[in-house]
């Protein structure tokens, strides 16, 4: 009974995960970008610590929760929810995400030559643990959305490899209008390099996705440490590097990746 219910969130039920996700977040951005004065008579300068900001953030986890909650009402809701308490995965996954990511950024920082400009941005303890929850709770969040709900639905139709890779596309031009945002972070960076590391860190995620059976906290943890504050500046070359590790993680995951083998296609766990 259990497994009809959750069937009933269809993969075409990713056109509104996707219309909702793209259009509150390109919404809000487009009225920064298009009517500045106006957008900011209003509501003050958007910045990354904005609560604007944040819900553009979220709209893929916003649109994630109304949709299966459309479908399933509270209790699968709630079922939805418990992928961020799914833990359990090989230990290797949590080497790589503890210490190989942070290697990805102070050997990118050391190629570009910034590793000991700024070994320490905060002047104060508080500032640090500020910017670790603000990292916590701003990036990882999305991945309720991309992870949790679109990846499955993707994963029904296509193997795992082709999922990452459309996953990554969608997810790289999401991101698109911050890029034309002035006063944001992404405004210093060059958006190819970074579209391209999001294919590359889908690529990894989906097989770190199916691997934990689904976890979100797993994807999540990930997706803090991509943002981790306390890391260097390394960009382009962490996205070069992350592009790098992508190859030997398929190789080595080539049978699930190639193959619905193993591949998680329920958004609401058992």
């Amino acid at each position: 009974m259990h497994t009809q219910k959750r069937e009933l969130i269809p993969v075409s039920s990713i056109i509104p995960f996707l219309l909702m996700a793209f259009g509150l977040a390109w919404s809000i951005l487009a009225f920064f970008i298009f009517l500045p004065e106006l957008a900011t008579e209003i509501f003050g300068k958007l910045t990354g610590q904005h609560p604007l900001f944040f819900l553009g953030v979220y709209s893929p986890a916003i649109a994630a929760f109304m949709i299966v909650g459309y479908y399933g009402g509270y209790k699968d809701i709630k079922r939805f929810f418990s992928r961020i308490l799914m833990w359990r995965c090989s230990v290797d996954w949590y080497a790589f995400i503890l210490m190989v990511v942070p290697l990805v950024f102070y050997v990118g920082s050391y190629i570009k030559g910034t590793l000991w400009g700024n070994m320490y941005p905060f002047d104060s303890m508080q500032a640090l643990f500020t910017a670790l929850l603000l990292a916590a709770i701003k990036g990882p969040i999305e991945e309720f959305g991309w992870r949790g709900f679109a990846l499955p639905l993707l994963q029904r139709k296509f193997t795992p490899i082709s999922s990452s890779l459309i996953l990554g596309v969608i997810w790289g031009v999401w991101h698109f209008p911050v890029f034309l945002l002035s006063g944001t972070q992404q405004s210093n960076w060059s958006f190819a390099p970074f579209f391209v590391g999001c294919i590359a860190i889908s690529v990894i995620v989906t097989v770190l996705f199916n691997a934990s059976r689904g976890s979100i906290f797993l994807a999540a943890l990930f997706h803090f440490m991509l943002m981790n504050p306390i890391f260097p500046d390394a960009e382009p070359y962490d996205t070069y590097l992350l592009v790098i590790i992508a190859i030997p993680i398929v190789w080595f995951n080539r049978r699930t990746m190639f193959t619905k083998e193993g591949a998680v296609t329920e958004v609401i766990p058992y």
